[in-house]
């Protein structure tokens, strides 16, 4: 290895993270890929690459294609819904990663594991990164017009899927605001207000700890939900909460006697909120800092 390969590698880290969670929406298998991809770009004879950059980003895809099958089995037995680990968009002193907006959101995630491991791969390089068509076609080890035909199939399911682009968080501010004080106050009434008709609440525990094992749908069963589980939360220890941005989306940080209990992050659509999502699995907390 040159001090070349790790220079080169440490320039484009943020975009490979950036990739390598997009296909996994895993925090720790991402680091894992990309931990395997250096080393692998550590052997590769840099006189014979003509652009690092592609190289590079096709060396992570091939490696998160490959953990992304071989937890697919995993993912089909998961207890309760599986949302994916919570990634700080917004931090003090930058973030490890380029992605902003709709591409991180929980909701589009949630869209990209309804398609096949290659479909995503190439809707993630060309609609997020808009690498062009003979890249991805090297990455993903198929021709450039098969290229062109699952990423045609894989933007129109997306595109069905996610119609509307949610607030930003600066947007959706004022929302949450008043969700976090009906919910601490306990009003339901106040809660159904800011929660749009269909509303959807998701639960993550992974079947390690406690957690909605389906989907909650409707203003009264989620403002309803929301109340209860804060109150089991304060009966058992001290609650604490802090606020940040995951996935591009507002959201809530509780810790109970001073451990990170989850992360809930709140999707705001046309001034309502349209979906939480609750992460209480303690393996995909891990990677989670809880501000000072």
């Amino acid at each position: 290895m040159t001090r070349a390969h790790e220079d080169t590698f440490t320039e484009n880290r943020r975009l490979l993270f950036s990739i390598a969670y997009e296909i996994l929406g895993s925090v720790v298998d991402t680091e894992d890929v990309l931990h395997d991809s250096y080393l692998r770009w550590r052997g590769v004879d840099l006189a014979l690459i003509e652009n690092p950059r592609a190289y590079l980003a096709q060396i992570v895809t091939r490696q998160a294609l490959g953990v992304l099958r071989s937890a697919a089995g995993r993912r089909e037995t998961y207890i309760g819904p599986w949302l994916p680990e919570p990634l700080a968009t917004e931090a003090e002193g930058g973030v490890e990663h380029v992605l902003t907006g709709e591409a991180v959101s929980t909701a589009m995630l949630l869209v990209l594991e309804t398609l096949t491991p290659v479909q995503r791969a190439v809707f993630v390089l060309r609609e997020v990164f808009a690498f062009d068509y003979a890249e991805i076609a090297a990455a993903v080890d198929k021709s450039e017009a098969a290229v062109r035909q699952l990423n045609r199939r894989a933007r129109d399911r997306v595109h069905a899927a996610r119609h509307t682009a949610i607030a930003t968080p600066a947007q959706a501010r004022s929302v949450v605001e008043r969700f976090a004080i009906a919910a601490a106050t306990g009003n339901v009434q106040a809660l159904m207000d800011v929660l749009a008709p269909e509303v959807v609440f998701l639960g993550d525990g992974g079947g390690v700890v406690n957690a909605v094992r389906r989907p909650v749908r409707g203003q009264d069963k989620v403002a309803r939900l929301v109340i209860g589980l804060l109150t089991k939360g304060q009966r058992l220890g001290a609650v604490g909460t802090h606020f940040g941005v995951y996935n591009a989306m507002p959201s809530i940080l509780a810790t109970v006697d001073g451990v990170l209990d989850q992360v809930t992050s709140i999707e705001v659509t046309d001034g309502r909120i349209t979906a939480i999502y609750s992460m209480r699995n303690p393996e995909k907390l891990s990677a989670v800092r809880v501000p000072e």
